[in-house]
């Protein structure tokens, strides 16, 4: 076997110069019984090739598409940066503008005028609008009353209820006492009559 053509042909299949031939013979040459030690890495590469069989052919369009999506990654690469340069401009332009408005509208918005001139019709206005809540307000109240009744029958039914336990609570530690009391003497029975 011819090494030195066999190295030739590497060194060009590597570099990217071999033709569709010289590829053909190089794969015969890594196909060879007789095929020198070290070699062994190309025959493997070869042998992928031929066991996968030639490479598809990229479906129609496919070149286009890649390079739309190169224009469109340059494009929004292209518009963030636009972003990012004037966004601090018109993040700055809105806040001046929302200032000098607030300013336009506390200060020639907040003048008050009075309504009444005398002083006596303005303290009986207030005096008729503040009659009138109350009124409203106690009218109010007066719809809860039986809302209060309610809670005061529920405070008076649980003093009640607890009155009569606690009677209980009374009248069965005195019978709890007196049934000790008779279960001592009946012990007391039982060891006389032993």
């Amino acid at each position: 076997m011819n090494t030195e053509e066999l190295n030739r042909l590497i060194e060009k299949f590597y570099s990217g110069q071999t033709t569709e031939d010289e590829e053909n013979k190089l794969s015969e040459l890594l196909k060879r019984d007789d095929l020198p030690a070290g070699y062994d890495s190309e025959k493997a590469i070869f042998g992928y090739f031929e066991r996968e069989g030639e490479m598809a052919e990229p479906s129609f369009g496919f070149e286009s598409r890649i390079l739309s999506a190169i224009d469109d990654s340059e494009s929004k690469e292209s518009d963030q940066r636009l972003r990012k340069n004037i966004l601090p401009y018109l993040s700055t332009a809105a806040a001046i503008l929302l200032l000098v408005g607030s300013f336009f509208l506390f200060y020639h918005g907040s003048k008050s005028e009075d309504t009444f001139t005398d002083p006596e019709i303005a303290y009986n206005e207030t005096m008729k609008v503040l009659l009138d809540v109350s009124a409203r307000m106690n009218r109010g109240t007066r719809a809860l009353e039986p809302v209060r009744k309610m809670d005061e029958i529920t405070a008076q039914s649980f003093n009640t209820i607890n009155k009569s336990a606690g009677k209980i609570g009374k009248n069965l530690i005195h019978l709890d006492n007196i049934l000790k009391t008779l279960d001592k003497n009946s012990k007391q029975g039982h060891e006389n009559i032993k």
